[in-house]
């Protein structure tokens, strides 16, 4: 096995936290190939806005050395929160942004274009899809590609997310569907195309809700929102509802149904929306999600924590990236430097988990108080 000097090192996964980690590592000379399944940095749109956290997301920038460039593509005025009452629209409450700018938001395509573009070249190799991991005897780790290759690493660490093809190395535990849907749509040019919605959502994220469904509106940048309808439903909903998702008409009509008495003000982002409707229903891993050491393998991010997305997952991810990076600079040896990882990880997860659940509870109640 190779010294932890000069380790193997593979990462299973283009998203933050494995980018994060690979840029940690560039950073301190040591060498690590990222596999991708996608076959191109924009082969799909990478989701709305996040807030990155001083301790955590934007920690994890200040070890790669990232911390400058993303301070001037972020948004603080993005931390604004409006809450809205869902029959009348009147401002229940609001949070302006922060002095300090604690939590600014950025669009979640351009953070990871920014960790790529700060990796050298060839670090990241799309279209290789990995379909399981093989831990061996001597403590390394064989990484097996859809196209029947293999190659061996004293180190794969899965990044590939909620459907890790890595995490059955170590766990047996399966994502579970929380009971909240989220159906995501759109809106373009909303200061001069949308302007009454602009303007009820402000410089951040408006929230509206009722029992068991909820209405959640984010500015992005370019003058686009991105909007959720956040249902407390089964995971089969539309099927129940006899609705095919991809007839918009039907879903729209649907949707107007279940939030018929709500102000017509927060029904525009159902009636009026730019783009379709996407079905995305919310899992997560058990909590607590732990695992006995293996040599050679180890998980971050939604592979090893999988969380609502209440504002909590990005920021983990990339700091589960930038830690177990700084463990592999300093400790004598990759397994070392895995178990100094683990022992941060694992218990800082199982209180985000926590959090993240009464997160998603607050987000969409089961019953109005």
């Amino acid at each position: 096995m190779n010294s932890a000097r000069d380790p193997r090192i593979a990462i299973v996964g283009a998203g933050l936290g494995g980018l994060t980690c690979a840029r940690v590592l560039q950073q301190h000379g040591r060498s690590v190939t990222v596999f991708e399944r996608e076959a191109s940095a924009d082969a799909r749109p990478q989701g709305g806005t996040l807030d990155l956290h001083a301790d955590t997301g934007q920690a994890a920038l200040r070890a790669a050395g990232l911390l400058g460039r993303f301070q001037a593509l972020s948004r603080p005025e993005g931390e604004e929160w409006r809450v809205l009452d869902c029959a009348d629209a009147a401002l229940l409450a609001h949070q302006g942004p922060s002095t300090g700018g604690g939590r600014p938001e950025i669009d979640r395509g351009q953070l990871r274009g920014l960790l790529l573009d700060s990796l050298t070249e060839g670090t990241v190799r799309w279209d290789r899809a990995v379909t399981g991991v093989t831990p061996l005897p001597d403590g390394t780790c064989r990484l097996l590609f859809g196209d029947g290759t293999a190659e061996d690493f004293d180190l794969v660490v899965g990044a590939d997310g909620a459907w890790s093809r890595v995490r059955p190395a170590l766990s047996h535990a399966t994502p579970r569907y929380t009971g909240v849907t989220f159906v995501e749509t759109g809106f373009d040019h909303c200061d001069t195309r949308h302007p009454d919605l602009a303007r009820l959502v402000g410089n951040g994220s408006m929230l509206a809700k009722g029992a068991g469904r909820s209405l959640v509106a984010q500015r992005n940048s370019n003058g686009h929102i991105r909007a959720y309808i956040a249902l407390r439903a089964p995971e089969d909903w539309h099927m129940a509802a006899g609705i095919d998702l991809g007839d918009q008409r039907a879903v729209r009509t649907h949707l107007l149904g279940m939030f018929d008495g709500w102000d017509e003000s927060l029904r525009y982002i159902l009636r009026n929306s730019d783009s379709g409707f996407i079905n995305r229903p919310l899992f997560v891993l058990p909590a607590p999600h732990t695992w006995e050491h293996i040599p050679g393998v180890t998980l971050l991010g939604d592979a090893a924590h999988l969380m609502p997305p209440v504002g909590q997952g990005a920021n983990l991810a990339m700091l589960d990236g930038s830690d177990l990076a700084q463990t592999l600079v300093t400790e004598p040896s990759v397994d070392d430097a895995v178990r100094a990882y683990e022992s941060i990880m694992l218990p800082r997860s199982i209180e985000a988990a926590t959090g993240s659940a009464q997160g998603l509870d607050h987000l969409v109640p089961a019953t109005t108080s």
